[in-house]
């Protein structure tokens, strides 16, 4: 029996070997004792606060497989590449993984060296995951995003109704529910639908105080960024609502010779994306401008700033991007940038990204009648998806499209992949029958099996650049010959620059018009609900915003930040002459507009420099260059 202080060092140990810290964070050691010690656990931390930590490092201490339990697949690839990164073995079980690449994980867990297999909640369900698990030793279950469990939380997801059923038939496994943003009617509801007995309940105040946030209306918001980064010479994140965003921003300030910037977004391929995050994550000064597909998994700790150039969907998603700044502890900023026109046009926006029910229908039923899909059929086949297509048939936009396949997806009922990836091959006859076939085909299935070993066996990941490097052939021809034979049905070949679709539940028209229409209605309103909550939060300008942030996730009586826009505003009688001697010590290095003033002066509001400049103006110790410029008199 190991001695209470023999546990503490081999914790500190196992800390230091795989995450390089001294020191456990706040109340990470006693979560990760109350795992160790088999209770149910409950952990509400903010983001930023190291809640993967508190299931990864007791995994590596207990004999069996953790099973994670995750909503989204790119969460899961994150986890498990940084984990794998650090040495320790992690797995995941998806639906775009083949049988042979699922049956090697399975049997590494039964080996007992997976330390954590993460799936998601739909696969508590599948009868062949049930059949395997039995066969594996489980040391618990931790439940990430637990609030998905909660029809009021931020991502409601009804396959976590799975994980009570599952915890039933092993009631003997203790269970770990994390999350970082759940208001108390959803920690209630966590508490309940998982079960949990007697949990130990470890909860975080939501407070940063090293995160000073500013809301600002600007008109000329390439200008207000372009202001911030010239002299904002540390590494930040500016969230974006589109791609195009992404990209526009990006060349206006390398434009401006703002160059330690780039975009990221699902559009870039894979290997694109690991480059520029790889960049990021290594650099003291580089700033991603992304939409809010960049973010997941996040473990770096000197991001000064976080820029929101449009308002987050929900005060959630908006605590949880504010958050990756300052895991340090240092003094950071969060700036958000609105208008009342960019509000208005997205309050049109979501609206008109809902479909009625005849419309949900329609989109689902193109997609079953144009690969022929019959009822309760479940092909086995992966298809080119073209969403230009779908529109074509049904003549809605491609937003009321990209929603229902986004559903359809998040549900389980299909597997979307709209990211550039790789493409896929798999010889469907044997290859002793290549010699029957027409001697081009032949030859061309050759050069094939000499470029991509394993695809008479199963569905091999590939390259067609690596491929045309190889055998000296264009990738447009050989994506042409690729889909000739395939319409032969002599291979499987997708390919990997466009988007696909996989079934993954029989067809089943009476569930489309009923459960799952009533579940994607009440997801609607619920994303409605949740904006008009953000809507309040940006427009208000009385209500400390931090206090606004800490009193939607149920904490009382908070007090004020004392240093964010509304706070700012509400003390400038109080210290307004301080300003002025500020103003003059910036003016004093060189003339500048009331934007740069505002940036320099650990971003003062406009308002408030403003009041100050009229005063020097009038006691003559400032000039005016022109409209814009003020200088030393």
């Amino acid at each position: 029996m190991i001695s209470p202080q023999d546990f503490t060092e081999l914790k500190s140990k196992t800390l230091k070997h795989f995450w390089g810290y001294d020191h456990f964070r706040d109340s990470q050691e006693q979560i990760i004792d109350s795992v160790i010690n088999r209770k149910d656990t409950l952990v509400l931390l903010p983001t930023g606060a190291g809640k993967s930590l508190c299931y990864q490092l007791p995994s590596l201490l207990q004999e069996g497989t953790c099973l994670v339990i995750s909503p989204l697949l790119a969460l899961m690839k994150d986890q498990v590449n940084q984990l794998k990164f650090r040495g320790i073995e992690a797995e995941y079980l998806s639906s775009e993984l083949d049988e042979f690449d699922a049956e090697v994980i399975y049997n590494r867990c039964k080996d007992g060296l997976t330390k954590l297999l993460y799936v998601s909640p739909e696969r508590l369900t599948n009868k062949l995951f049930l059949q395997q698990i039995e066969e594996i030793q489980l040391s618990f279950i931790a439940v990430d995003e637990a609030h998905c469990i909660s029809e009021w939380g931020q991502d409601f997801r009804p396959s976590y109704q799975n994980i009570k059923d599952f915890r039933k038939n092993n009631p003997e496994i203790p269970c770990l529910a994390l999350t970082a943003t759940a208001t108390p009617k959803v920690l209630d509801e966590i508490k309940s639908k998982l079960e949990l007995k007697n949990p130990q309940i470890f909860q975080k105040s939501f407070k940063r105080d090293n995160i000073k946030i500013f809301s600002e209306e600007v008109s000329d918001k390439y200008q207000k960024v372009f202001n911030i980064l010239k002299y904002a010479k540390e590494s930040g994140i500016i969230y974006v609502r589109t791609r195009k965003d992404a990209e526009l921003l990006t060349e206006f300030l390398h434009r401006k010779k703002i160059e330690n910037v780039d975009y990221y977004h699902a559009g870039l391929s894979t290997k694109e994306k690991n480059e520029r995050q790889n960049f990021w994550n290594n650099s003291d000064q580089n700033v991603l401008i992304s939409t809010n597909a960049f973010g997941m998994g996040i473990d770096k700790d000197n991001v000064r700033f976080v820029i929101h150039f449009s308002p987050s969907q929900s005060i959630e998603n908006y605590y949880q991007e504010i958050g990756r700044a300052g895991r340090d502890g240092k003094k950071s900023y969060a700036f958000m940038l609105w208008n009342q026109q960019e509000i208005s046009n997205f309050d049109q926006i979501l609206r008109n990204q809902i479909p009625s029910k005849t419309e949900f229908l329609k989109i689902i039923s193109y997609l079953y009648s144009k690969f022929q899909v019959a009822e309760f059929e479940l092909p086995e086949k992966v298809f080119q998806l073209n969403t230009s297509g779908i529109q074509s048939f049904t003549k809605l936009s491609t937003a009321k499209i990209k929603n229902v396949l986004n559903f359809l997806h998040t549900q389980e009922i299909i597997f979307h992949n709209s990211n550039k990836s790789l493409s896929s091959l798999e010889l469907l006859i044997k290859p002793d029958e290549i010699d029957q076939l027409p001697a081009k085909d032949a030859y061309f299935i050759e050069l094939m099996l000499r470029s991509i070993s394993g695809i008479t066996t199963h569905k091999v990941m590939f390259s067609e650049q690596k491929v045309s490097d190889k055998i000296g052939v264009s990738i447009h021809l050989i994506k042409e010959r690729l889909k000739e034979l395939q319409q032969k049905n002599y291979l499987e070949y997708i390919d990997g620059a466009l988007a696909s679709v996989k079934f993954l539940k029989p067809r089943d028209e009476r569930s489309n018009g009923g459960i799952y229409w009533n579940l994607f209605e009440h997801i609607q309103k619920n994303k409605i609900q949740k904006w008009e909550e953000m809507k309040f939060f940006i427009e208000d300008n009385q209500y400390c915003k931090m206090k606004l942030i800490l009193s939607y996730f149920g904490e009382k009586n908070a007090k004020n930040c004392g240093q964010c826009t509304v706070c700012e505003k509400n003390k400038q009688s109080i210290f307004g002459k301080n300003v002025s001697l500020e103003i003059i010590k910036v003016l004093n290095k060189k003339p500048a507009t009331i934007e740069e003033i505002s940036v320099q002066l650990q971003f003062q509001t406009k308002e408030n420099i403003l009041e100050n400049l009229i005063f020097l103006l009038d006691s003559g110790k400032v000039k005016m260059l022109n409209f814009r410029t003020y200088a030393i008199t």
